[in-house]
């Protein structure tokens, strides 16, 4: 198996990490391999505000057994986007622009009617709106996504007209009321990218990027489209996906061409690498300042990282929770599963891609294993924790 290693600050030793675990990480992820359940991974851990691992290994990508995956592969981090949409929304909570107690109907008119006009911003933020969750999470074989509506109306839009996604998008109802139960919703984070669109008046994707990813020297994390150099090292699925890829061309949206534009891509759009991610953790692991840099204030982080529900049942995909573990825009799931410190929060994303950050430890690791398209496995995501955490001297 080829491996490639990236750059690090110091010996895990020095950190009080336990090098041989590194090890134990790419055997396992070698077992996954052999297994046909990857092709290839890429991980980043760092300690005390250090990198002590960063590797590539394997193929980037299926269709394509020449190309090794490393280190500074991007790869899309799905629904870890939605930490950098709540750290934007809270930036403009800190600047005094809106609280979380606000209701989404005070800013977007549409959510200012019945059954709508309950939903503030806490809600959509912890998945708590009542809006309909994500394809999947219950069994319903008549469930119609948000998306379909948004597709009907589309066949009305002209090129140089505005469109009203949200109207249409509305026409799903609520499943439940605001604040009776957890329940994974993409949708309410599109619907904060509106949110952060209307209050700064810019795209919500310019304004991630220039309030968070900027300033944090993150250079390979990125909404499309990109320059050349940038989507050459994404990592995609398939011939489909490649060609998507090859789309993207350098430049701002100057002109809104399809009716999808108008859409934020705030609930799963973000490219990115390993190394990237471990700078956005290690700026939450300090108190919302990187390298001299501030990007939240403390109290802010302590919020989006404290479990902020109270007694909120959670029963997306099977689960029986009655007390689901959740911050603002991170997840803060527990359980005897895992062996990270109590306090941890992180989050994941579908292809798939995890992101767990361990205050108590100051360690942080971000790590992809692309799953082929439809498939999922608890081994590459939460075993893959307990063998990083399991280095701790």
């Amino acid at each position: 198996m080829h491996i490639t290693e990236g750059k690090t600050d110091c010996l895990p030793e020095e950190t009080g990490y336990h090098s041989g675990r590194i090890l134990a990480l790419d055997e396992h992820f070698a077992r996954m391999m052999e297994r046909g359940e990857i092709e290839g991974a890429a991980y980043c851990i760092s300690k005390n505000g250090k990198v002590i691992a960063e590797k590539g290994m394997g193929l980037a990508h299926y269709y394509d057994h020449n190309d090794s995956m490393r280190p500074d592969t991007i790869h899309g981090i799905a629904s870890i986007t939605k930490t950098f949409t709540a750290a934007a929304l809270m930036k403009l909570v800190e600047d005094g622009y809106t609280r979380l107690d606000v209701k989404v109907g005070d800013i977007l008119p549409q959510f200012a009617r019945e059954p709508f006009d309950g939903i503030n911003l806490f809600h959509l933020l912890t998945h708590t709106s009542g809006l309909q969750p994500d394809a999947g999470c219950f069994p319903n074989p008549y469930f119609a996504p948000v998306w379909r509506y948004m597709e009907e109306a589309a066949k009305e839009w002209k090129p140089g007209e505005e469109f009203d996604w949200l109207t249409p998008s509305m026409s799903c109802g609520m499943r439940r009321k605001p604040g009776e139960e957890w329940q994974y919703c993409s949708y309410g984070f599109v619907v904060l990218g509106a949110v952060i669109e209307k209050i700064s008046g810019v795209m919500a994707e310019k304004y991630i990027h220039d309030n968070i990813l900027s300033p944090l020297g993150m250079k390979d994390t990125f909404f499309l489209p990109a320059d050349s150099e940038r989507l050459k090292r994404i990592h995609v699925t398939d011939e489909e996906d490649k060609e998507y890829i090859k789309s993207a061309v350098k430049g701002e949206k100057q002109c809104l061409s399809s009716w999808k534009d108008y859409i934020p891509n705030t609930g799963g759009g973000l490219f990115a690498t390993p190394g990237d991610l471990i700078r956005f953790a290690n700026m939450m692991l300090g108190m919302g300042q990187l390298d001299g840099k501030r990007i939240l204030g403390r109290k802010t982080v302590e919020k989006m990282t404290s479990s902020v529900l109270a007694h909120t049942p959670d029963y997306c995909w099977g689960a029986q929770e009655p007390d689901r573990k959740y911050g603002i825009g991170f997840d803060r799931r527990e359980g005897p599963g895992f062996l990270y410190s109590k306090g941890t929060y992180m989050h994941e994303g579908a292809g798939s891609c995890s992101l767990v950050i361990d205050p108590a430890e100051q360690l942080a690791a971000a790590w992809f294993v692309p799953f082929r398209p439809g498939e999922w496995y608890a081994d590459g995501l939460w075993n893959v924790s307990n063998i990083i955490w399991s280095g701790l001297i």
